[in-house]
């Protein structure tokens, strides 16, 4: 039997049970599992059976002899739908039900054996604050991950200063109206920009999902975000403010492609959704990034009008397009849900980093239309060059020496010292 105080540390990473924090997750796992610490992904069990069913982490992950994928019901029953309109039935499911689940599978002894240490550190996704809750009661330090953009989190951050300035909820119409609670951000963001729930009642549960944000996540050991400097090193510092011990280990992927260099693995999916890839052979017969992809994420929806728009649109533009469509993205119903987050992403993505173009709120054929052909046909050279300059920063960053290579080392030197 091996002494183990001799055996590496032994991660507890669990995502919020949706494909990007999942899939944003699973690659931080098998960076970390090729530094040599033994991982558990926890997931829920209806990420699993997916999992199982369409990606391949299992014949991955079999060359990492520390990694093991244990599961964890959402409380939810297994015919629910788990789908965007219900969002707030599987948060709350989770935060009264699996919060008692949470804690007995880190104290059962599960999770440990001859080989295997019990957890000495936890990696959860900050949404879930009852995961700090247990790690402080049983005595386990927590870190907490973010996967969304790091603009879209200090704007959670700042909800509560909007609100105490009068600046929410809206007064009138006006939606171009400039929004100026938000430092870093006063001189471009608009009311149209913040999230849509923003538009609601403040006193409409999507809002209080997010007031919290400024107090919450800053009760960890540490927060991760996958970011880098050269995006949103301005943001980042903002919340640094909040939580001094900031890892932006951005971006995760590319991280992930480089450490995997030297060694021969399997090609990387972690979908949730059966892949389809009969596009590949007519994607191989198109000019060199000369292909529109589009994707609305993995839970955004529309009605069946704006899929129509978008559709005759793109086609109008007489640019080929490769668009993601899931089964259940457009609704069948009358009722209108949006993206939660995608206006703050979009305002930054146009006005400061320069890589594409705002829509605003619109979807309109002629529109879809004239914004494909100046992303494509008449501003070609100017965001193929802005794309390329960010790339090279991107990479710049994860060398031997750059902030997200040396933010991910101290991660890493952080966890063994628990």
């Amino acid at each position: 039997m091996m002494d183990k105080e001799t055996l590496p540390p032994h991660v507890l990473i669990f995502p919020l049970p949706f494909q990007g924090p999942v899939n944003c997750t699973i690659k931080l796992a098998e960076v970390l599992c090729l530094s040599g610490l033994h991982i558990t992904l926890l997931v829920t069990d209806h990420i699993h059976a997916q999992l199982l069913k369409y990606s391949n982490i299992q014949s991955r992950f079999n060359c990492y002899p520390g990694f093991h994928l244990e599961s964890i019901s959402d409380g939810l029953p297994e015919d629910h739908p788990r789908f965007v309109d219900t969002i707030m039935e599987l948060f709350e499911s989770l935060k009264t039900k699996s919060n008692t689940l949470f804690k007995d599978i880190l104290t059962s002894g599960k999770l440990s054996s001859d080989s295997r240490r019990p957890v000495t550190c936890i990696i959860a996704d900050g949404f879930m604050g009852y995961t700090c809750d247990v790690a402080n009661e049983i005595g386990i330090p927590i870190i907490y991950i973010r996967t969304i953009s790091a603009c879209c989190l200090w704007v959670f951050f700042c909800l509560p200063k909007l609100i105490d300035s009068g600046e929410l909820p809206f007064a009138g119409n006006d939606l171009d109206a400039p929004i100026k609670g938000i430092p870093g951000m006063e001189d471009f963001l608009r009311r149209r920009d913040l999230p849509m729930f923003c538009r609601f009642d403040m006193a409409d549960p999507k809002v209080k999902l997010y007031l919290d944000e400024g107090t919450e996540n800053p009760r960890a050991h540490g927060l991760i975000l996958n970011t880098f400097d050269d995006l949103e090193g301005p943001i980042v510092s903002k919340i640094r403010t909040f939580c001094p011990n900031l890892y932006a280990i951005g971006p995760l992927h590319a991280h992930l492609k480089l450490r995997l260099e030297s060694f021969s693995s399997l090609p990387s999916s972690n979908s949730l959704w059966k892949e389809d890839i009969s596009c590949i052979p007519w994607l191989d017969s198109q000019p060199p990034k000369s292909v529109l992809y589009v994707s609305f994420g993995s839970l955004a929806v529309m009605k069946k009008e704006q899929y129509i728009e978008l559709w005759h649109g793109l086609v109008n533009s007489g640019c080929p397009f490769l668009w993601v469509v899931r089964s259940n993205s457009v609704l069948n119903g009358s009722i209108e849900i949006q993206p939660e987050l995608s206006k703050v992403n979009s305002r930054f993505v146009g006005e400061v980093w320069k890589l594409g173009l705002d829509m605003k709120d619109t979807c309109d054929k002629v529109i879809v239309e004239k914004m494909v052909r100046e992303l494509m046909e008449d501003r070609r050279d100017e965001f193929r060059k802005s794309a390329d300059q960010m790339a090279r920063l991107a990479k710049q960053c994860l060398m031997k020496g750059g902030l997200s290579y040396c933010n991910l080392e101290r991660l890493i030197k952080d966890i063994k010292a628990m």
